[in-house]
């Protein structure tokens, strides 16, 4: 069961201080099955179209506030099932809090949005009840939360259909006015009545092998930013904001973060096989695309790689938040180290995450304390696009951090189900059963997901917060937190949307070792307001609200260590 009713002891160093986890290894469960989850991801076994082997994102969020994570899962359909008319069903799992998931699909509202693609989860409306937005292949959905367990879609009404094939997206107030604006990449211009035809072309061509076109040979399509108005609508400012992708890049992964930490929000979009792009945010409701000035377009070589998912962290504690985006098979995984001052430069192969990934292509990711030390882990989901080709299923890779600006890849191991090899797509990261340490849920292309319990058994404190904003957007979306322990100080984000077309939870985890007390909690909101609170135990969920401090803690129903 994903949670037990005992609390794990507290150890800790003499002094109260840090010790190293010297067994380093980690270890998670799979336990899909015997947590009710029957979701299958629908998709045709040859894939001959681009647009049946890009689908599958997933989200942690806790649509009913009972302090569980709830999971959606978003489906697919197929070019013969669109023809036909038929239909599939995205699915919303219940967390009923003993480690068994119900499915809430029907009642919810939720299931029926088309050929799903990916989602984003916020409270865009300020009503304290967290909302769902799909993109989609085709016009995306809007899913209001109603707050009393169903959904209406009001993506009409709102104004954010955006009718083309949408990938990643993002919540984010990026003009500081307290109300979560939404920002959506694009991908290609596809069409149903005049399909491409399979191997044809030399960009139908894999290594000698007939596949899917694309999606070089297509055209792309330009991105959307709105602009929420406050009255449940909003107003498409695309052009306005300098954000259009007038070129029609590949648009794919989409993360927002104060990169230059200086109170606003910036957005990177990971665009396929063409440049990234970085959009810095000048604060006057414009962009300006510094992706080539910053070093995050290319890699080191001067290439526009295959991108696919993205997700930041401090991970070497200097301070500042990095960029670490999956790519395609032949193509390395890259590590945009940040150099301070919007510079980044290419630290893929310095901290050996490069070469182990060149067979695989990369999608779902997210750097997290797997084993609660204090220093960020990494994960990447895995899986080819071509059926056709031998290695189309993989296995996942698991980076385990060396406190050095290094990592070893762990992830044979650290139990079965990394050693699996699936065709994975999204993946979304948050602490399911409350015991304090990250969990892993991937979907996977054509079939059953992976809910993956986190049974390290490291012995290591940790804190979960929440954030809860007043002037700011109620998620406190856009928040900046700091968390000193003693010689460990920690900085992360509250962000909407992240990994590939996924969404992770909205509270932040912070490992700390066998630290025993908190010194300080420092949260910086969009705005500027700043609270600062000192003194505090660590192994809760910890709810603050801006300018209140602390209103709720909870401690950890922590399971004993599973071997």
């Amino acid at each position: 069961m994903l949670a037990a009713l005992i609390l794990l002891p507290l150890s800790q160093a003499p002094g109260g201080g840090a010790t190293v986890n010297q067994a380093g290894g980690a270890r998670f469960t799979d336990v899909t099955e015997q947590a009710g989850i029957t979701f299958k991801h629908v998709s045709t076994p040859e894939k001959r179209y681009i647009v049946e082997s890009m689908s599958g994102g997933v989200a942690l969020l806790d649509y009913d506030n009972d302090g569980h994570l709830d999971i959606y899962f978003v489906n697919s359909l197929t070019v013969d099932l669109l023809k036909s008319k038929g239909k599939t069903v995205s699915a919303l799992y219940r967390n009923r809090g003993d480690g068994t998931f119900a499915d809430v699909t029907q009642k919810a509202g939720v299931g029926d949005i088309g050929w799903g693609m990916g989602i984003a989860i916020a409270d865009y409306n300020n009503d304290g009840f967290q909302d769902i937005y799909v993109t989609c292949v085709g016009a995306n959905h809007l899913l209001k939360n109603n707050g009393d367990g169903t959904f209406t879609d009001v993506t009409e009404k709102a104004g954010v259909g955006d009718p083309r094939w949408s990938t990643g997206a993002s919540f984010v107030d990026y003009d500081n006015d307290g109300r979560l604006d939404l920002f959506v990449a694009n991908y290609v211009s596809f069409d149903f009545n005049k399909l491409p035809e399979f191997g044809k072309e030399k960009t139908c061509q894999f290594k000698g092998v007939a596949v899917q076109c694309g999606p070089r040979g297509m055209a792309g399509d330009g991105d959307s930013l709105y602009r929420n108005n406050g009255d449940g609508t909003f107003t498409d400012v695309t052009k306005k904001a300098g954000v259009s992708d007038p070129n029609g890049y590949y648009g794919m992964g989409v993360i927002s973060s104060d990169f230059d930490e200086d109170g606003l929000v910036d957005i990177f979009v990971a665009n396929d096989s063409t440049p990234n792009f970085l959009y810095h945010n000048k604060g006057d409701g414009t962009f300006k695309e510094i992706g080539f000035l910053s070093g995050t377009a290319l890699n080191e070589n001067g290439a526009a790689q295959g991108c696919m998912g993205v997700t930041v962290a401090d991970y070497d504690h200097d301070g500042k938040l990095d960029l670490f985006v999956t790519n395609f098979d032949d193509d390395y995984n890259v590590l945009y180290r940040n150099d301070g001052g919007r510079f980044f430069s290419d630290a893929s192969y310095a901290a050996k995450i490069a070469a182990v990934s060149l067979p695989y292509v990369g999608w779902g990711t997210k750097f997290f304390d797997y084993d609660n030390d204090g220093w960020v882990d990494l994960f990447v989901a895995n899986g080819h696009v071509y059926p056709q080709i031998k290695n189309f299923h993989q296995r996942n890779l698991l980076h385990r951090n060396n406190r050095d600006g290094t990592f070893t890849e762990v992830a044979e191991q650290s139990g079965a189900p990394f050693a699996e090899k699936r065709a994975g797509r999204g993946a979304a990261f948050g602490d399911i059963d409350n015991d304090g340490d990250t969990d892993i849920v991937v979907n996977n292309l054509d079939g059953a997901p992976l809910v993956l319990r986190n049974d390290t058994a490291s012995g290591n404190n940790s804190v979960l917060i929440k954030t809860i904003g007043v002037r700011s957007n109620r998620d406190g979306v856009g928040a900046r937190v700091k968390v000193v322990s003693g010689d460990l100080v920690q900085k992360d984000e509250v962000r909407s949307g992240d990994s590939y077309i996924s969404q992770s939870d909205l509270r932040l985890h912070f490992g700390l070792e066998r630290r025993t007390k908190i010194d300080l909690i420092e949260i910086r909101w969009p705005g500027g307001a700043v609270d600062k609170i000192s003194d505090v135990k660590p192994n809760r969920v910890l709810t603050i609200r801006e300018g209140q401090g602390i209103v709720e803690q909870k401690e950890f129903k922590a399971a004993p260590a599973r071997r």
